[in-house]
This record gives C-alpha cells, sequence and structure tokens, in this order.
C-alpha cells in the first residue's frame, strides 16, 4: 500500500503565501517525479508544477515566479511555496507522484495521488 498525505492547504487573503507538503509513505522502492495539480470548481484538473528525482522542474507557465516546487529525496517529501496568491488560485491541490513499489515480491509501477488539500484565496 501507498499512501500520499497532503497538507498546509487553508484559508489566506489575497497578496499572501501558503506552502503545501505532500509526504509519500508505504512499500515503496523509489519514486520517480512528484508534482501539484490543481482543480478548481467546475474546470479540469490542470497542472501545477512537477519535479524529478534530480530535482528538475517544471512550471505550468502562468504560475512560473509565484509557485516553487521543491522536495526532500529521503523523506519522500514534495513541496508547494506558493507566493503572491490570487483568488483565481482557489482550487484543491492534489499531489501525484510516478513510483515504484515493492509488494515483497514483486515491483509494480504507478501513478498515484492524494486526496487532495484546500486552498483558499480571499479578495
Amino acid at each position: 500500500q501507498v499512501q500520499l498525505v497532503e497538507s498546509g492547504g487553508g484559508l489566506v487573503q489575497a497578496g499572501g503565501s501558503l506552502r503545501l507538503s505532500c509526504a509519500a509513505s508505504g512499500s515503496i522502492f523509489s519514486i520517480n517525479a512528484m508534482g501539484w495539480y490543481r482543480q478548481a470548481p467546475g474546470k479540469r484538473r490542470e497542472l501545477v508544477a512537477t519535479i524529478t528525482s534530480g530535482g528538475s522542474a517544471n512550471y505550468a507557465e502562468s504560475l512560473k515566479g509565484r509557485f516553487t516546487i521543491s522536495r526532500d529525496n529521503a523523506k519522500n517529501t514534495v513541496y508547494l511555496q506558493m507566493n503572491s496568491l490570487k483568488p483565481e488560485d482557489t482550487a484543491v491541490y492534489y499531489c501525484n507522484a510516478d513510483l515504484m513499489q515493492y509488494t515483497g515480491s514483486h515491483y509494480i509501477k504507478d501513478d498515484y495521488w492524494g486526496q487532495g488539500t484546500q486552498v483558499t484565496v480571499s479578495s
């Protein structure tokens, strides 16, 4: 079993900051890319940022300069620092991990999602 648990969401005023965390746990052999996606009401889930195990980051073009993704490989944790938040950043933020699970007898490569954490930015 593999779990991704997000934390750090909440209510913040426009212009404020939040830091999201996502910790992966379970029978993990290795983690390739980790990332953050978000889904606003009535909209499709969209990419926020991803980061490889080597630290190469990729961002949604519209979020560059305000959001920073990082990870701690030793803790199987990915972070998202969000600055200068805007009301349009309001969404449920989901953590994602592309990882290799070891079941004790074989390996399974799969994509895992967290349960999501709500971020609300008031104007």
